[in-house]
């Protein structure tokens, strides 16, 4: 069943200029983590001197979230040594061919840990980072390069890392909290 979704949707490559440039721009390893960054950067400096310190604790879930989410899937990538898709199918590529077990995707962990820790205190700018996440996952899955199942059970990885950061953040509040005062004293929050 991966095998014979993947082979249909990356069958479209090459049919449509403009939809494949599209692919590429969002199956890439910079569009989706540069834009989260910059967001999270804007996330950092923004708002009343209420919200502020919410949203930069926000932020550190967020990277505490991806974070937990790349070593969680590091670990399995260690277990589980599954093939990429063009690997075993006849595939026409629209990115490079990585090297590293294929389940599960390392960037469906990533974008949805992000999108869920954003999710958390800012439901908009999360539900769109969610978006993010699944068109970006879509494109690895077009590309050639995961399975849907990869996909999935990254998202499902990223979703725990971030549901973990946010209770350990809970649990150790006293820490952001601590690292916030020191980090206004040097003017960086």
């Amino acid at each position: 069943m991966d095998g014979a979704v993947v082979r249909f949707l990356n069958s479209g490559v090459g049919n449509v200029a403009l939809f494949d440039w599209l692919m590429n721009v969002l199956v890439s390893d910079y569009f989706v983590p540069v834009t989260g960054s910059l967001l999270l950067v804007a996330l950092w400096m923004t708002g009343t001197h209420e919200t502020r310190p919410l949203n930069q604790v926000t932020t550190m879930i967020t990277a505490g979230a991806i974070g937990g989410a790349n070593a969680i899937t590091t670990i399995i990538n260690g277990i589980v040594d599954r093939p990429r898709p063009f690997v075993d199918n006849d595939l026409t590529l629209l990115f490079y061919a990585p090297t590293d077990p294929s389940f599960p995707s390392n960037t469906a962990s990533v974008g949805f840990a992000l999108a869920t820790a954003v999710f958390l205190r800012h439901r908009r700018l999360g539900g769109a980072l969610y978006v993010l996440a699944f068109c970006w996952g879509f494109a690895r899955v077009y590309a050639g390069v995961h399975y849907p199942t990869d996909i999935l059970a990254g998202a499902g990885v990223g979703i725990m890392g971030a549901l973990l950061a946010a209770t350990l953040f809970r649990l150790f509040a006293f820490v952001p909290s601590y690292a916030l005062r020191w980090l206004r004293l040097v003017y960086a929050a």
